[in-house]
């Protein structure tokens, strides 16, 4: 019934209007079945959409997983020497792998012992501080005698750290048996990239030494991963000194090389010290050639009118 003011008493709707309803309340039924289907279609697609694989993860979640976790890793063959049938230091490592931001497994094959203290390998350093968000770039370059190493952390200027081969001499590393020897140029670099990532971002490695620095301290021994390219195990050994009469024999050739300018001697000490060391007298006299070793003996008028020259 609807009220009919023109006429003034109520009217019946019309038949119509009985059946199916006002046009607006005939749309919004329409509407609101429309919208029943669309979320039932999203919903079946979510639920036949493929969910996103979950990556196996060994990583301990709790004490006791990480001793178990511990006690497994100190039986595997797969973990430095360090570490092996030993758990208590399988967890140690975890523990500062955690505070680094290393996995378990990185972190049991990045840090060194020695002497009892934890260190990092160089190429786990540089790893580390380029994922980190402060650090905007490192360029690292060599030019045969110094190693540069630039940072550049976010919002500071530019730092720039060097190693050469004087400050290795300085040091007493140069011609030192192993890495110093065999892999000088890869020394350098290690040397320039600790002292600017130690000096720039201490932060992030949370005061960690590096291994290849901490290595060269003597009496530091051996951390089980030697430090040159391929990373080989073990350091090489001592090698034997030199005997007086094989240096005798050879060292007027060597005086000849250093002479004649295809090497220096520093080269060609590295290059001898790979089969034998020298004593600190004999490698003065390598270095410290006499003036007249190329010269020979003074012979007939023109010998002696040098020698009075000399003497006069």
């Amino acid at each position: 019934m609807r009220f009919d003011s023109v006429i003034g008493h109520w009217k019946p709707k019309p038949a119509w209007s009985r059946r199916y309803g006002t046009p607006h309340s005939h749309q919004a039924g329409h509407t609101g079945r429309r919208s029943k289907a669309m979320n039932a279609q999203v919903q079946q697609q979510v639920a036949v959409a493929p969910q996103p694989r979950q990556q196996f993860d060994l990583s301990p979640q709790t004490f006791e997983q990480a001793l178990t976790f511990a006690d497994y890793l100190a039986d595997s063959d797969l973990v430095p020497k360090d570490f092996k049938g030993k758990p208590a230091n399988c967890l140690i490592a975890m523990q500062w792998g955690a505070e680094l931001g290393l996995k378990p497994l990185q972190a049991l094959q990045n840090l060194a012992i020695i002497n009892g203290r934890p260190a990092l390998w160089g190429d786990a350093v540089i790893a580390l501080v380029r994922s980190s968000p402060l650090c905007e770039y490192i360029s690292e370059a060599d030019d045969g005698h110094t190693a540069v190493c630039r940072v550049k952390r976010r919002g500071e200027a530019e730092e720039v750290r060097t190693f050469s081969m004087d400050d290795a001499k300085v040091a007493g590393l140069l011609g030192k048996a192993g890495p110093w020897t065999q892999y000088p140029k890869r020394m350098r670099q290690m040397r320039a990239r600790a002292f600017a990532l130690r000096d720039v971002f201490a932060d992030v490695l949370r005061g960690m030494p590096i291994a290849e620095e901490i290595m060269d301290i003597p009496g530091s021994g051996d951390p089980g991963r030697g430090v040159i390219e391929g990373k080989v195990e073990k350091a090489e050994k001592a090698l034997p000194l030199y005997s007086e009469a094989d240096f005798s024999a050879n060292l007027p050739k060597w005086w000849d090389i250093i002479a004649s300018g295809k090497k220096s001697a520093e080269d060609l000490i590295a290059t001898l010290q790979t089969k034998a060391r020298f004593t600190a007298e004999q490698l003065k006299d390598i270095r410290n050639p006499p003036k007249d070793a190329d010269e020979g003996e003074p012979q007939g008028d023109a010998g002696g009118t040098t020698q009075t020259a000399v003497e006069g």
